[in-house]
């Protein structure tokens, strides 16, 4: 940590916003975030990145960056999801420190400035620390599972919190920008490639319209994209699964050999033998597909030049 507090004054911010159907609330936030570093003083760029949006989201920031100079809009090629769009928004990026935000006002712009005070503080990751998650029952439960997965697999700080609404410094971006996945998880890349994170208690708004886009099925598919492609814990839970699987067969296996030895039995054994084999090749075809999911993941890391493309740019 720095010996002496830096001056945000010193330093310049990219606000990075994936926008996914928000046509009715993305305006309102646009305005926020510029009004807010307006008023700070602080140098400042927003880059909006339209994921694949159903709706008249495209039209709406599109027509912000053509009229603003502190505005960029990008269109990607269809939808690739949030971490996607935020590893887009981070390459566009030209800020000394990185924010990261969503689309609906969850996340006030005032509050940025609290990211930005204790980033200040020599911090290279800051994340907002929600005072109370404004969030549907579902939505809370995926992130503390989330977050459990974060502490084992990213060894997150006990006690550190961890969320979307955060700032990052320039060199922490450009690790991540660099770093060659075909499934970026912005939030455990974050933790990976900072030596010295921190978070600050920020407020968590209601969304003034809409519902959440982010379902049990979203949070089922990042589950599985942290589990797969940044640890091997599912392996070696099925390995371990496996080794108990084997070791009450050989002992299942000598119990029935020294019953067949000492003791004379009529019953036939071709059912003791069906229901092992039924067991075991089940376990083998579970084992054999957890292995077929970390290769194909591997292959799409090691071919894969870009995870996302860019259909549309527009800037004033």
């Amino acid at each position: 940590m720095a010996t002496h507090p830096l001056r945000a004054s010193d330093h310049s911010y990219s606000v990075v916003i994936p926008v996914y159907n928000s046509q009715d609330v993305v305006g309102r936030t646009i305005d926020a975030v510029l009004e807010v570093f307006e008023a700070a003083g602080l140098r400042h760029q927003v880059v909006l990145v339209n994921d694949g949006s159903r709706d008249k989201s495209w039209d709406v920031i599109s027509a912000r960056a053509a009229q603003s100079p502190h505005v960029v809009a990008l269109d990607l090629l269809r939808n690739y999801g949030q971490h996607h769009a935020n590893l887009a928004g981070m390459r566009e990026a030209t800020g000394d420190y990185v924010i990261t935000l969503d689309d609906d006002l969850q996340n006030p712009p005032d509050q940025v400035l609290l990211l930005i005070e204790k980033a200040m503080e020599g911090h290279d990751v800051v994340f907002g620390r929600f005072e109370r998650k404004q969030a549907r029952g579902h939505r809370r439960l995926g992130s503390k599972a989330i977050s459990m997965i974060n502490r084992r697999v990213f060894d997150q700080p006990p006690g550190l919190a961890v969320s979307n609404f955060r700032i990052l410094r320039r060199d922490v971006v450009e690790r991540i920008c660099a770093s060659r996945t075909a499934h970026p998880y912005i939030t455990g890349q974050a933790l990976m490639f900072s030596s010295d994170p921190a978070d600050v208690l920020v407020r968590h708004d209601p969304r003034p319209v809409g519902t959440s886009n982010y379902g049990l099925r979203r949070i089922a598919s990042l589950v599985l994209t942290i589990l797969f492609s940044y640890s091997v814990f599912p392996l070696r839970l099925a390995a371990g699964v496996g080794f108990a699987v084997a070791g009450g067969s050989f002992l299942l296996g000598l119990f029935y050999l020294v019953r067949a030895v000492f003791v004379d039995s009529a019953v036939p054994g071709w059912t003791t033998i069906a229901v092992l084999l039924a067991l075991m090749n089940g376990f083998v075809i579970m084992l054999l597909s957890m292995l077929g999911e970390y290769v194909v993941r591997t292959l799409n890391a090691v071919s894969a030049v870009t995870t996302y493309h860019v259909a549309r740019r527009v800037s004033s």
